[in-house]
């Protein structure tokens, strides 16, 4: 699917040109479930599509009863999903929250993943889902052959994932996360990893960009010259092979993957490549995430930084 054009606002809701989500997320916050339930339904041979759906509505039920009330009325594995994603977002906010209640909210999480997985044996999603709580439990198996600094982490539990879809975008990028020095871990091994998974994917494979997710996770503005890492031959390289080789595959896709567009715009912006960044803004159309722009400042400052410099049109100031 092709962006819609820029008109003169950002669209910042994670729904994007995916439609009949911004419809049921409409309906998520006037307390009915039903057309979750459908485009949950619809996606189901589609892991990407379901993933996303499903992280979106749940970020839109989280704080209310919604969930527990669809499970209630009818059980089924659209509802167990959902309920899953709730549960660990629940569970991740107690705990960065420092909220007493972490631990328990944590055990109802995997319960409610695992409920998820038995729902749907072939689905990656809850085991994704299950797998953003690896940064609470600290699991430590060791790593396979092949990085450098051979970090512990949850393996087994990606190994799984990878068995169900080899290169389930969510799996991997949860499973970096696990490493990024705001989850306790070190930036070498945040990038042994990117590097790692990023080299097994295929050339036109999105999950190429999991080097430039690690390189902005480590971002360190007190580091000399820290802003001018994306100049650096390695990275500027990289920018460009995920351009010429991922980028004329989005108009395919069936909505707008923002998010990766927006690491990509970043990294091209930065390594001072406005030919190739500007393409990528124009794909992505008014749609707009505010990672990677919010780790440099107010995302919306940032992003229109990075357009002006590559000549393209940003909102009238109110």
């Amino acid at each position: 699917m092709t962006a819609g054009l820029f008109e003169g606002q950002y669209v910042w809701h994670p729904a994007a040109d995916d439609v009949q989500l911004a419809r049921a997320c409409v309906d998520i916050r006037a307390g009915r479930y039903f057309s979750a339930r459908e485009i949950l339904r619809e996606a189901r041979g589609d892991h990407g599509v379901r993933a996303h759906r499903s992280l979106v509505l749940a970020s839109e039920a989280a704080d209310s009863d919604l969930v527990e009330r669809w499970l209630a009325e009818e059980p089924g594995r659209e509802a167990a999903l959902v309920w899953a994603r709730v549960a660990v977002l629940r569970a991740v906010r107690a705990a960065d929250a420092g909220d007493q209640r972490a631990e328990a909210l944590g055990r109802i999480a995997v319960a409610a993943c695992d409920r998820a997985a038995e729902a749907a044996p072939d689905d990656p999603t809850p085991w994704s889902a299950r797998l953003t709580l690896a940064r609470l439990q600290q699991p430590r198996d060791p790593a396979p052959q092949g990085l450098l600094t051979a970090p512990p982490g949850p393996w087994k539990l990606f190994a799984h994932i990878l068995r169900l879809d080899p290169w389930n975008r969510e799996g991997h990028h949860r499973f970096l996360s696990f490493f990024f020095p705001r989850h306790g871990g070190e930036a070498n091994a945040s990038w042994d990893v990117a590097a790692f998974l990023s080299q097994r994917a295929p050339v036109s494979s999105p999950l190429r960009l999991l080097p430039l997710v690690a390189l902005v996770d480590g971002y360190n503005p007190d580091s000399p010259l820290a802003e001018r890492t994306w100049e650096q031959p390695q990275w500027k390289a990289t920018a460009l092979g995920i351009y010429r080789n991922w980028l004329p595959h989005v108009a395919g896709y069936r909505f707008t993957p923002v998010l990766d567009l927006a690491y990509l715009a970043h990294a091209l912006y930065m390594a001072q490549c406005s030919f190739e960044a500007r393409a990528v803004f124009t794909a992505m159309g008014p749609y707009a995430s505010r990672m990677p722009w919010s780790v440099f400042g107010d995302p919306e400052e940032q992003l229109n930084k990075a357009r002006r410099a590559c000549g393209l049109p940003v909102p009238d100031a109110p």
